[in-house]
């Protein structure tokens, strides 16, 4: 998906986005600088959320005794995966390289993960934002692939390759705790800050990084015309966006189950 037409001002100059991945980034910009001066400490207790001693836990249990606040599964709404998400209150062991790129695998080729470049290829079809692709069933195809291959190289840009370099963990620990705007500031602000392998938070260079090495690659498959500094930072803030907006939605989403499914989602 390129070629948006939205200025950033002086933050980015030049820089084509839609106004709403704009905000976003701007959003993105300002937790980081929240982050890195209050350094929160990472959630951490046991495996048990039963037997946390943290004073403030949830404790919200359903019928058969089983906590269930800050619970994620391993899809939402039974379709989107969601395997790379920690349940709050959750102490892991750091990842090793094969469950690294297990997750960059199963994100890359689970059934569901036609879904997302399907839908940023129809938008893009429909705004034109690649002349030479043209229309119809033909334009579609060579939009869709394209969205798929980036899709896919980001993933294991993201969540493998800079993670193993950086030792960085690539896994969504939901914080489950706190106001509403609270919890979006800390999801958002992931993108921006993770955890080391040995559990210090750190600045998230796979991400940030990872996301802009899938975008510079890009220029290899898309038409020359493309292959500009303006549509790589484009699709540079796009990828960081959608995945900013995807920690928002994990970790509100053991909420949404509890209370409208009732914890009886398939895949849980």
């Amino acid at each position: 998906m390129r070629k948006f037409h939205c200025n950033l001002g002086s933050l980015l100059p030049r820089l084509a986005v839609p106004r709403g991945i704009a905000k976003l980034a701007l959003s993105m910009l300002c937790v980081l600088v929240a982050g890195i001066a209050t350094r929160a400490p990472a959630q951490q207790t046991s495996t048990s959320a039963s037997t946390s001693t943290a004073p403030d836990a949830p404790a919200v249990r359903s019928v058969d005794g089983e906590v269930t606040v800050g619970t994620q599964t391993k899809r939402i709404l039974g379709i989107i995966p969601n395997f790379r998400a920690v349940s709050a209150d959750t102490k892991l062991p750091p990842q090793s390289v094969k469950e690294k790129f297990v997750d960059a695998t199963q994100d890359s080729f689970d059934y569901s993960s036609i879904f997302i470049p399907a839908a940023l290829a129809g938008l893009s079809m429909a705004r034109n934002s690649i002349p030479e692709f043209h229309q119809g069933a033909a334009g579609y195809a060579r939009y869709f692939w394209h969205n798929a291959v980036d899709q896919t190289s980001e993933n294991y840009m993201v969540e493998f390759i800079y993670p193993v370099a950086t030792h960085e963990d690539s896994r969504y620990y939901t914080l489950g705790r706190g106001s509403f705007m609270h919890r979006t500031g800390y999801a958002l602000s992931r993108a921006v800050v993770t955890r080391s392998d040995s559990g210090r938070e750190v600045f998230n260079i796979s991400e940030v990084f990872g996301a802009g090495s899938s975008a510079g690659l890009s220029n290899l498959y898309y038409p020359s015309r493309e292959r500009s500094f303006s549509s790589t930072a484009s699709q540079w803030s796009i990828d960081l966006g959608i995945d900013a907006a995807s920690f928002v939605f994990r970790e509100f989403w053991p909420d949404v189950n509890r209370s409208v499914f009732h914890n009886r989602r398939p895949g849980s």
